[in-house]
């Protein structure tokens, strides 16, 4: 199988460090910085994911991705989040879909984060392209997604959208609902409870996860329930992590 993943990427930071007490100039906790990790994020970290699983994947993004980042201050005992910073949230750019060839891939799947990089014509474009198309995206959904497989949007994106909402639409589309679970044409696909560490990046887990499974099986049944597996495993870690599929033995 080989994959290719179309969206806008960035860089996540993540600085772990203490915080012992507040400052007397404002009633603000003092952060101490202890140490950082780093990861292409986005698009990137969906493309990740589809390696994680042993499937061959490219992946047409931003060239600039290092130099957008989305840096969050965590304090490492409690594992709580006091800040994220954005920056250069506006330089993604415009992608060019002229001359790409999509036939050699088995599966396109589109990492929208609704920054610019994709239009909605973008989208309708390559979904005509290609006939195994897996979206998602942060924007209101509409006519031009019919083309689409299948949607993947979490439960508030859903509410932004669902006035929206065809049935040629609703039938394509699966709703992501943290620890509930996953819903699709009226159905919930539970997860297994966990102890959750952090969601950053799980939604780019389970898209990667549902459109490789779905490509080799032709079972959305069994492809959303894989993906909901695959999604309670790197929720139970800090920061964003990727799914490896050598963890399933």
């Amino acid at each position: 199988m080989k994959v290719l993943v179309v969206g806008e990427s960035c860089k996540d930071v993540f600085v772990y460090g203490d915080c012992d007490r507040l400052t007397p100039e404002a009633p603000v906790p003092v952060f101490n910085p202890v140490n950082t990790t780093e990861n292409g994020g986005m698009a990137k970290n969906v493309q990740k994911n589809v390696l994680g699983l042993g499937v061959e994947c490219n992946l047409l993004t931003n060239e600039n991705w290092q130099s957008i980042t989305k840096s969050r201050y965590i304090e490492r005992r409690a594992n709580h989040m006091f800040l994220r910073v954005d920056s250069n949230d506006k330089s993604y750019g415009k992608i060019n879909l002229d001359n790409i060839d999509f036939s050699p891939y088995d599966v396109v799947i589109i990492s929208d984060y609704n920054k610019g990089f994709l239009s909605e014509e973008d989208i309708k474009s390559i979904s005509l392209k290609h006939n195994n198309t897996f979206l998602d995206t942060k924007k209101v959904l509409g006519p031009w997604c019919c083309g689409i497989t299948y949607i993947k949007i979490n439960n508030f994106e859903y509410e932004k959208t669902k006035h929206k909402l065809d049935e040629t639409i609703r039938s394509k589309l699966i709703v992501t609902q943290g620890s509930e679970g996953a819903l699709h044409n009226n159905i919930t696909y539970p997860v297994k409870k966990v102890e959750i560490k952090d969601v950053s990046g799980a939604g780019d887990t389970f898209i990667a996860g549902l459109a490789t499974r779905f490509t080799e099986t032709n079972n959305i049944n069994e492809s959303i329930n894989f993906a909901n597996g695959c999604a309670t495993m790197v929720v139970q870690r800090k920061g964003v992590s990727t799914y490896e599929a050598k963890e399933e033995k």
